[in-house]
């Protein structure tokens, strides 16, 4: 079966299926004179859980470490959360349902709200919600959690979807790795799992149909495969398997304090993306030389109101301190299209990615977009901090937004707040038109960073989510590719630099073209780090920076994955 490669490593052993009870939230309804008594069992249910997420956060700090245990204060946050509990008061005293019920329509109604966006990172954290949710309407209904605390031999995990409570909660003495028929790459139970270096395959979509308890079972989370009921040959085929990426695993952990550079000594910066101030720890494990993206969306998703500017100033610090001298890219608020917040009353649009979004919505909302600014250059002081502007489409957006930078800059000023006065400023290329004028953009900024997401979809009009055209979707498309080497080119001929924060940044085979295209930084997740590093380190610049020019002259995708295939085949190889 082929699933999510969700965290590398292989395993072989017996399955064990893990199935948990499913609690009956049909719809029922109460008397209005049963109201306070569904408030109290609420009320007293919440305490229970927040108790259990506490005991979970200690003992999760303990197994795992400080930042997996994070996971379970913003689960305890989300317990607090004024929007889910409105929600949950409102099935209840408005709609006359009891707890479990209005728990049940509450979590599903923040769990769209998440699972509506694009971006997977966000997407991804509907799981948090059904997980703190679940546990609640357990806890009303007092029935005893499952949990894979008692296993009394070596198993693999097989399950229609973990939350990570499941996960935090396994005794990992027992547990080889998991596969699941639900979830994604960027879930927290995935990143818990690399964390652990627990082999791991989500999205399977069937295997707990497929699998009994008990069977022999092959899971390749490098891959993404599991075999059930191997031959001999597959077994010793893996074991063989196994051994090697071992040996790969040790070599690449020798790499972690060296920079990416070349055979003939070409440096390219690797740096990671980050969405809050905890996934620092990982980043600095990894040995990051940067941040390429801290994106700034969790802040206020998190909220019921705009984050102070205070607030604010003191997430950009705690990740401006932890990298010191490294540079961190501070992207300006990009909410709007995809992720939108209630407070915030964004309009219901037609084509949200096309309308009132990021950049356009802080122009409009000076003061929102300013009282960033100010934390943002406040964190400064204590680092080397660098702003992004998001989804930059007109000359005029660069200006307008440098002028509040400016009036940022003033009151500060004005109060003795130091903050680092040469501050750099970029902004994203996320559009065709953007890449087309890069050559203009440039004058009024310090870099670039190319988000390839948007400029793939934009640029080939394709939505990536829509099963029937996906399959046009590449950013290899030499539109794409022709596109990016014109953004690279404008700003290093004005003596400046271009850097990549999309997904394709931590593609270690696109890595040896971006590198020949003559891209400066690639910043990416944590864990993919290691093995662009280590590519980009087996390659000769002058080699792909041929390469690269022939692929340009490509028509067609296909032919172009199949050149760089071969070029990788031929040349990287031998060189390492």
């Amino acid at each position: 079966m082929i699933g999510i490669a969700a965290s590398p490593g292989i395993v072989i052993g017996k399955a064990y299926l893990f199935e948990k009870i499913e609690l009956d939230c049909k719809p029922t309804k109460i008397d209005q004179k049963y109201v306070d008594y569904e408030l109290d069992r609420l009320c007293h249910a919440k305490k229970k859980t927040k108790k259990q997420l506490e005991k979970l956060y200690e003992e999760t700090k303990e197994k795992v470490g400080q930042q997996e245990a994070a996971i379970f204060d913003t689960h305890m946050m989300l317990m607090d959360d004024p929007i889910l509990e409105h929600k949950i008061k409102g099935y209840i005293t408005d709609h006359l349902y009891v707890a479990e019920t209005a728990t049940n329509y509450a979590m599903n109604d923040v769990k769209e709200m998440f699972e509506a966006l694009d971006d997977a990172y966000l997407r991804e954290r509907a799981v948090d919600v059904v997980d703190v949710c679940s546990r609640l309407i357990y806890n009303l209904a007092e029935v005893e959690i499952m949990n894979l605390q008692d296993l009394d031999e070596e198993v693999i995990v097989i399950a229609n979807d973990l939350t990570p409570s499941d996960t935090a909660s396994m005794n990992f003495e027992k547990v080889l790795g998991f596969a699941t028929d639900m979830g994604g790459k960027t879930a927290h139970t995935a990143i818990m799992a690399r964390t652990l270096e627990l082999p791991a395959v989500v999205g399977l979509k069937v295997i707990t149909h497929e699998v009994e308890n008990g069977d022999m079972v092959i899971l390749d989370g490098t891959e993404g495969t599991v075999i059930i009921h191997p031959s001999d040959e597959d077994i010793r085929n893996y074991q063989l398997k196994r051994q090697q990426l071992e040996e790969e695993k040790k070599a690449l952990e020798e790499l972690i304090h060296e920079e990416a550079i070349t055979l003939d000594g070409k440096t390219i910066e690797i740096a990671a993306n980050i969405g809050m101030p905890k996934d620092m720890d990982s980043v600095l494990r990894y040995g990051a030389q940067a941040i390429g993206l801290y994106r700034t969306e969790f802040l206020y998703m998190d909220q019921v109101a705009c984050p102070t500017e205070s607030e604010q100033f003191d997430a950009y610090k705690i990740v401006a301190e932890k990298m010191g001298a490294k540079p961190v890219v501070i992207r300006t608020l990009d909410i709007g299209g995809d992720k939108s917040v209630d407070y915030l009353k964004l309009p219901h649009e037609m084509n949200p990615f096309l309308g009132y979004r990021a950049i356009r919505m802080c122009l409009d909302r000076e003061e929102l977009f300013k009282t960033q600014l100010k934390a943002i250059l406040r964190a400064s002081h204590y680092g080397k901090i660098r702003i992004m502007y998001p989804m930059i489409t007109h000359m005029e957006q660069v200006q307008q937004a440098n002028t509040i930078l400016e009036q940022a800059k003033a009151e500060l000023i004005d109060q003795h707040i130091p903050f680092d006065k040469n501050i750099e400023v970029g902004i994203m290329i996320e559009t065709p038109g953007a890449a087309m004028m890069a050559d203009l953009l440039i004058k009024e900024v310090d870099f670039f960073s190319i988000g390839t997401n948007d400029l793939t979809q934009y640029t080939l009009a394709v939505d990536r989510g829509n099963e029937k055209i996906n399959y046009l979707y590449s950013t290899f498309h030499p539109g794409v590719l022709r596109l990016i080497k014109k953004v690279i080119d404008a700003s290093h001929k004005e003596g400046k630099w271009t850097g990549m924060c999309g997904e394709f940044a931590g593609n270690e085979k696109a890595a040896v073209l971006l590198l020949g295209l003559g891209l400066d930084e690639l910043s990416m997740s944590a864990v993919s780090m290691m093995k662009v590093k280590d590519m980009i380190r087996r390659c000769t610049y002058s080699s792909a920076k041929e390469m690269a020019h022939k692929l340009l002259d490509m028509a067609y995708v296909n032919e172009l994955e199949h050149h760089l295939d071969d070029y990788i085949d031929k040349h990287i190889k031998k060189e390492g």
